[in-house]
């Protein structure tokens, strides 16, 4: 951080490394298919084959194991810590809702609004109020508690109707993160980040991060979280670009824009 505030064109520098940053292996031939083109956000991120989240096709309404998700590794190869998804298509809620059982997820992380500028950002994949049915998931309503204008809470009761197993699911909205640009206020995303990874403790699932297309905004929220963790473990060095690089190996399109322009909050940068 020292060399950084030291070098000014340095994060210009690391950031053009970082934009010609080719991941190996990168084909994106299942996303790609014809029964599965329509299952993307238009112009959206397409999965790599070899890191993509894999539905169980005989719980899937259309017989598929696709869904526009990939696993997120950060020091364990075989379990996922994240999985970043895109937000769900009005055809895709189903999906999104079996591969939150199937992950065991009790947290989703929510950072797009439902429209911005009048274009729709993502479905609303949960009922206003009471309970609806998507494929043999039931989603219940339980709560919402507004934490303040940046974000809310919703708790939901999840239930396999097929097996009459149920679940609680945390889901917390970050509100006034808008595409291609950052929070208004760091405090308060630092603040939503707290209080995810307090309701998240002790938990070995996988966190599910989602935005619209589940690349830029996802990406970043991931990347500070996975540095904060580092942080907070005693890590002696921390190597940004690095840790970018290996989410970018795992899901395209991770952390999109670089703004170098101060946020809102005194001696703070969004750097």
């Amino acid at each position: 951080m020292e060399d950084h505030l030291q070098k000014k064109d340095r994060l210009d520098k690391e950031w053009e490394a970082l934009c010609s940053y080719q991941a190996e292996p990168a084909a994106c031939a299942v996303g790609q298919e014809e029964q599965n083109v329509q299952r993307n956000r238009p112009h959206g991120i397409l999965v790599y084959d070899h890191s993509r989240v894999i539905l169980k096709p005989e719980n899937n309404q259309s017989r598929s194991d696709y869904i526009n998700a990939s696993p997120i590794m950060d020091h364990d190869p075989r379990n996922p810590a994240y999985i970043s998804s895109q937000g769900p298509l009005p055809s895709t809620v189903a999906d999104f809702w079996q591969m939150v059982w199937e992950s065991g997820c009790v947290v989703i992380v929510m950072l797009t609004p439902l429209a911005e500028n009048g274009i729709k950002q993502c479905h609303q994949y949960w009922p206003d109020e009471g309970s609806d049915l998507y494929h043999i998931y039931e989603v219940n309503l339980v709560s919402e508690h507004i934490w303040c204008d940046d974000f809310l809470v919703r708790s939901f009761y999840l239930k396999n109707v097929q097996t009459n197993e149920t679940r609680t699911v945390t889901q917390f909205h970050f509100l006034s993160w808008m595409d291609q640009n950052v929070p208004e206020s760091a405090r308060t995303l630092l603040d939503f980040r707290r209080k995810v990874n307090k309701c998240y403790r002790g938990r070995s699932c996988p966190i599910i991060v989602h935005c619209s297309d589940g690349g830029g905004r996802s990406g970043t929220y991931i990347l500070i979280d996975m540095v904060l963790n580092k942080m907070a473990k005693g890590a002696k060095e921390i190597d940004i670009a690095a840790t970018l690089e290996h989410l970018r190996d795992q899901r395209s399109g991770m952390v999109q824009t670089k703004v170098s322009s101060p946020l809102k909050e005194p001696h703070k940068s969004a750097r």
